[in-house]
Parts: structure tokens; sequence; C-alpha cells
């Protein structure tokens, strides 16, 4: 009989939001897959978790998915995570999702902490209805995308690094109006959290002003 392979959120920020039950999967599992196995290990050292942990990261996934497969095959139970939030949002975990499914392995996902549902529902911005884009394109693609996204009537939900956020925020003034609605959130479930919300050009105004630290999650509407 085959293995299980589960997909185990970890926190975004504060490790107290880890839950009971992602501390029992990872405390039973044969192994743990990881984008770092320094942060993952100091996750699992303060819940006392000792299991092996291997790493899986944007570069390597390819040629580590046939392997875990191939160890869930042989019946070991496996559970990814990543260095915070759920893994396949945003972070390695669809290649072998798409690979377990393939291969009829069960697959279970935990719910737990994912940082662009406490930055919608605080942001003030319809959340009945939204798009989850995650990151731009880098380059090629970008202003493409970002035309397809000012179509959009729905709330829109983007990931961005600190370093690049000014560079987002005056492209969704131009090619989304800067009447746009917005609602920046930064270092979720973190000491120093931070939203700002407000229209476009308020919410440049608010970056340009301070140096912004962490990951931020950007809520943008034009149609309100």
């Amino acid at each position: 009989m085959s293995g299980i392979l589960y997909f185990v959120p970890t926190p975004v920020g504060n490790l107290q939001d880890m839950t009971f039950r992602a501390v029992n999967v990872l405390k039973e599992v044969d192994y743990i897959l990881c984008e770092d196995t320094r942060t993952s290990g100091i996750l699992l050292k303060h819940y006392e978790i000792s299991k092996p942990l291997k790493s899986y990261h944007l570069h390597n996934e390819h040629q580590t998915t046939e392997k875990v497969i191939t160890d869930l095959k042989s019946g070991q139970n496996v559970a990814i995570i990543t260095d915070a939030g759920t893994p396949g949002i945003s972070d390695p975990g669809y290649l072998l999702s798409k690979a377990g499914s393939d291969n009829d392995i069960e697959m279970i996902c935990l719910p737990g902490a994912t940082a662009f549902v406490p930055a919608l529902v605080v942001s003030g911005l319809p959340n009945n209805e939204f798009l989850f884009a995650g990151f731009l394109p880098q380059k090629k693609g970008r202003q493409t995308k970002l035309k397809q996204l000012a179509e959009e009537k729905k709330t829109i939900v983007l990931y961005e690094s600190p370093h690049k956020i000014n560079t987002t925020l005056e492209q969704i003034k131009e090619f989304f109006g800067e009447h746009t609605k917005a609602s920046l959130s930064r270092e979720i479930s973190k000491k120093f959290e931070e939203t700002k919300r407000g229209t476009i050009i308020e919410l440049i105004e608010f970056s340009k002003s301070k140096t912004l630290k962490g990951e931020i999650v950007l809520i943008v509407n034009n149609s309100i």
C-alpha cells in the first residue's frame, strides 16, 4: 500500500500559528521535504520534531519529485513544508501534487497559515470574489499581465518583495488608474505587522516615506 503525501502549512510569522495537527503529522511521517533545511530546522527544534529533512526547492524539484513518488509507492509517508505558509501557494509543491495525482497517491493538505488570507480579510475591499495572482512576472510578460489584471472586476491579490514594491505600485497606478483602491500588508503575524489602506497614490506615498521590510501582500480593486 502506498504512503500518504502531506502538505503541511507552517507559520508565516509567529511560531504559535502552528496547529497541533501539523506538529503531530510532522512527528509521524518518515521524512520531511523543505525549502531550506536551516530555516525549517529552527521550526522543528522549537516543536521537538526529530525527523530527517530533505531539500525540496524550485531548483531541484523536478529531479527530487521522482524519488519522492518512489518512496511513497514503497509505503513511506512524506510531508512537504515551505519556509512559510502553505506549500504550492507561490512556493514549491505544485509539481509534487501533480505527480501524486498522476500516480494515484493519497494526498492530504492540512488547513493553516497562508499570507494572503489575513491580508484580504483586513483590506476592507470586497472579498466575496477575488483573483489570486501571486507574484507578477519579473520582466517578460509583466506589462501584458498588468493590462490583463487591470480589466478584472474582482479584487486582486498580489505578492511582492520589499525592493520591488515601489515599482509595482507605480505600475498599478499606470495600468489600473490613480483612483484604484488598495491595501498593503507586511510582516503578517510578526511583531511589526502593518496594514495601510487607501488609494494607490496614498500607498505610493506611504511606501516611499519609509523602508518597508518583510514580504508584502497587496490587495487591489479598481472597480469600486
